[in-house]
């Protein structure tokens, strides 16, 4: 496998007639042309929410004739991994989940990255290539170029200035350098302002990196609160939207996953800050984001048991985990069903109608002429609230209190989680992630002991259904009790916990904090 050494971009008004004569090497380096010129087929692949990009990695399917590689770079273009792009079934098709990979290094390598992500073409490109040898003065080739003259179709038609790409041979480092420094000096060629993958969405007009399903709004703290709540709830909307098709298609679970994110924060903005809002919006739409977060959670639910059974499986200890295949295969079928109903939800007249209006409620609210509350003061009110309700209900629940209790404090939790999301910007990103960081490792207890209580109650109603099925062989409803009972070993585990989580969240430190974040935004 060979790195490339230097890459270079051509002006096109500078460009010989012929690759062979591209720039004068002088006296000891020549070129000499190494057969036709190729065409290559190219695609970016990457998650809908670019965590390849994010982590400085960059993967390219090359298409050839007969071929088809796919090369894992860093940011620095050096090659990570690399394999043929072939899967299990024969050639691969997008999107695809890691498994349709190829066992091997650059599935392995993914791994961690991509997790449960698809990877889906964010570019794609046409090349016609023409490989040059560079030789020495003892007809040795110590370097070869490849001249790649490039036209994007994906996401949009465009072509690119032709791109030099220099790989030094081996034992021949000092002449490839050579070589590189002769074209960095050569008329009509210059170093790249960015990698083939940006420029690519560069020339369609995008750019890497732009899907983030964080609210990422900057808010004055001086502007109206209207105007504040209204481009928050538009950006959510935007984020709801950009997921749908994902979901419709169910090319991954983290399209249902920040959709119903985009969903919950819009409910607890509407709920804990609509009021700011022109008269009967909040009150009119909420219904009906209720009817949508309805709509998702059965998918969802079943979405969060196949990803974890693994994992339970793997702690059983009197079953093997082959015992709960015919419990997968149920669970694999109901969420099959409400997956077809899950995307009628989505196409139909309700919900493109819920959309529409609520994208033109949104732009009248924006241009609302209501200067008060500020921006700063709204935040403090209802954040200084909800963390005032969550001290007191979660210092009310002792050792005897009944689950409900902390399933009430779990709620709280979220809405001051929510509104910290919400105007977040706000506020110093040091002070503003150590809030969220203290209030993240209570949810993270309440959210274990209320999980864990409804699954051993779910487990038990699908036994039930698995039995009328007839589809419940006597081992694996063993299997399923054991994990049954290795929920409730974690319920009462995430319960003894909770007094120590709840104590440094209620710190004289953490409510420092959110007493002197709120207050400097209000000032």
């Amino acid at each position: 496998m060979r790195n490339a050494l230097r890459e270079f971009v051509l002006d096109d008004d500078g460009l010989p007639e012929s690759d062979d004569d591209l720039v004068a090497l002088g006296p000891q380096l020549r070129w000499r042309g190494d057969g036709r010129a190729r065409t290559v087929r190219r695609a970016w692949l990457d998650t809908f929410d670019w965590r390849l990009y994010r982590a400085g990695l960059t993967l390219e399917l090359a298409t050839g004739r007969g071929t088809a590689e796919l090369t894992l770079t860093g940011r620095d273009g050096a090659v990570v991994a690399a394999q043929p792009a072939g899967g299990p079934g024969g050639r691969l098709r997008w999107p695809a989940l890691l498994g349709a990979l190829p066992v091997g290094p650059l599935r392995e390598r993914l791994r961690p990255v991509v997790g449960v992500r698809a990877l889906l073409p964010v570019a794609r490109a046409a090349s016609t290539v023409h490989e040059l040898r560079v030789l020495n003065s003892d007809d040795k080739t110590v370097a070869r170029v490849a001249v790649d003259r490039m036209s994007v179709s994906y996401p949009a038609r465009t072509a690119l200035p032709p791109r030099l790409t220099v790989t030094a041979l081996r034992g021949y480092q000092a002449q490839a350098d050579k070589l590189a420094g002769i074209l960095a000096a050569a008329r009509g060629v210059s170093d790249p302002a960015a990698g083939a993958l940006e420029a690519a969405l560069e020339a369609a007009g995008r750019q890497p990196g732009d899907y983030s399903s964080k609210i990422s709004v900057r808010l004055s703290p001086r502007a109206p609160a209207v105007t504040a709540v209204a481009a928050v709830l538009q950006q959510l909307l935007g984020t709801l939207e950009a997921n749908v098709a994902g979901v419709v298609r169910d090319i991954d679970s983290e399209f249902l996953h920040d959709l119903r994110i985009a969903v919950r924060r819009t409910r607890s903005a509407l709920k804990l800050a609509g009021d700011v809002l022109p008269s009967g919006l909040a009150g009119r739409f909420r219904p009906e984001f209720k009817w949508l977060g309805d709509l998702t959670t059965p998918t969802r639910d079943l979405d969060v048991y196949l990803m974890g059974l693994d994992a339970m499986a793997a702690g059983l200890v009197a079953a093997s985990p082959a015992e709960l295949l015919p419990f997968r295969e149920h669970l694999a079928r109901r969420r099959a069903a409400e997956q077809r109903q899950l995307a009628r939800g989505l196409r139909n007249t309700r919900f493109s109608r819920l959309t529409s209006e609520w994208r033109d409620a949104l732009a009248g609210a924006a241009a609302s002429r209501r200067a008060k509350p500020a921006a700063g003061q709204l935040a403090a009110r209802r954040i200084r609230r909800a963390h005032r309700r969550v001290l007191a209900d979660g210092a009310a629940i002792t050792a005897e209190s009944a689950p409900d209790h902390m399933h009430e404090l779990r709620k709280r939790c979220k809405e001051l989680r929510y509104l910290l999301e919400i105007f977040g910007s706000l506020y110093a990103p040091g002070e503003h992630w150590q809030a969220v960081r203290e209030l993240k490792a209570l949810q993270d207890c309440l959210g274990e002991f209320q999980d864990t209580e409804v699954q051993q109650g779910e487990i038990r109603a699908f036994a039930a259904q698995m039995m009328d099925e007839r589809t419940a062989p006597a081992a694996t409803l063993l299997a399923m009790g054991e994990i049954a009972a290795g929920l409730a070993i974690r319920q009462r585990q995430a319960r003894s916990e909770f007094a120590g989580r709840f104590r440094e969240f209620a710190s004289a430190a953490s409510q420092d904090r959110i007493r002197a974040m709120t207050e400097a935004a209000a000032l």
